[in-house]
């Protein structure tokens, strides 16, 4: 199959209204609602249950939980690592 393309993973997000049920009310160390939008990663670790409460679990101990490194020098390695990612989130 020459010239054939793989088809782009999908990934059914939850709306925004969705998304601002469940948890526009709560206090975060990152504003989870900014300027009123839900942002994309949110929406898309919330689109599985188990994945994104892992995921949210292991992200919090690195930002937030003990560690070497201050939280500026972590909010600045997750920066970095997420430009050179090519990273929209």
């Amino acid at each position: 199959m020459a010239g054939a393309q793989s088809p782009e993973a999908w990934v059914q997000l939850p709306s925004e209204e969705e998304f601002k049920a469940r948890f526009g009310d709560q206090t975060h160390p990152y504003q989870i609602l900014m300027g009123g939008v839900a942002p994309r990663m949110g929406r898309l670790i919330m689109a599985h249950d188990m994945i994104g409460q892992a995921l949210g679990a292991l992200s919090a101990a690195v930002l937030f939980g003990p560690g070497t490194l201050s939280r500026p020098e972590r909010e600045m390695v997750a920066a970095v690592t997420a430009a050179a990612q090519d990273c929209s989130y």
